[in-house]
């Protein structure tokens, strides 16, 4: 990324800091606060959410480690299948419009900027397609207090789950209000990364290859 990832302002205006307590976090703290979980932090597949993303300075941290892991993979479908499951499992809601999209946006071009073709790969390609339609899913503009999108639609969360084998997801949609209030759950999956068993979801999908996970807009 940039040099200037590191020496991004902590704010954007003293308005938006008195309407919405808008204050971002310096890369510092961030490192310091994911090294207190630094295991799963380096773990592909470990589910994130950060439940007031703002811009991405946490969820780009978190991928930052997920694809160092990536590193000396020379087949270039690897790596992408292995890309989107880090990128899967990072979740993130922000009040503000601008800072979802900006997020989005955000760890689409640091995954772009790290894919072993980053010179050649097309943002038109089907695997940058499939990875801004995860991002767009993972990534929600709403209220985590609320449980609510910006247009006061309860928030569902996609649980993306790889078939090795095959080198394609299965999709299962969960409600956010869902998942966090019941048995007073307050974390998304259990330890071990699994959804918890009384977690209904509210729709299931047939599995996808990983470069075709935006077609997964014609079954709306």
């Amino acid at each position: 990324m940039p040099s200037n990832e590191n020496t991004k302002s902590q704010i954007k205006s003293r308005q938006r800091v008195a309407q919405h307590g808008e204050v971002f976090t310096n890369p510092r703290e961030v490192n310091a606060m994911l090294d207190l979980v630094r295991d799963e932090s380096f773990r592909l597949d470990s589910r994130f959410l950060e439940p007031a993303c703002g811009d991405g300075n946490f969820l780009i941290e978190i991928l930052r480690r997920k694809l160092s892991l990536l590193e000396g993979i020379k087949s270039q479908s690897e790596w992408e299948f292995r890309g989107l499951i880090a990128v899967g499992s990072c979740y993130g809601i922000d009040i503000l419009s601008d800072n979802a999209e900006a997020c989005r946006e955000r760890l689409e071009v640091f995954v772009l900027g790290s894919h072993p073709s980053k010179s050649s790969i097309s943002r038109d390609s089907s695997y940058s397609r499939s990875l801004r339609y995860m991002l767009q899913k993972n990534i929600v503009c709403g209220d985590a207090l609320t449980y609510r999108t910006a247009d006061n639609k309860p928030i569902v969360f996609c649980e993306w789950t790889p078939i090795a084998g095959r080198r394609q997801f299965a999709r299962r949609d969960f409600q956010f209000d869902f998942l966090v209030t019941q048995s007073h759950q307050y974390s998304l999956f259990d330890e071990q990364g699994e959804a918890q068993n009384f977690d209904e979801p509210v729709r299931t999908y047939p599995p996808l290859h990983y470069t075709q996970l935006y077609r997964y807009e014609e079954y709306v």
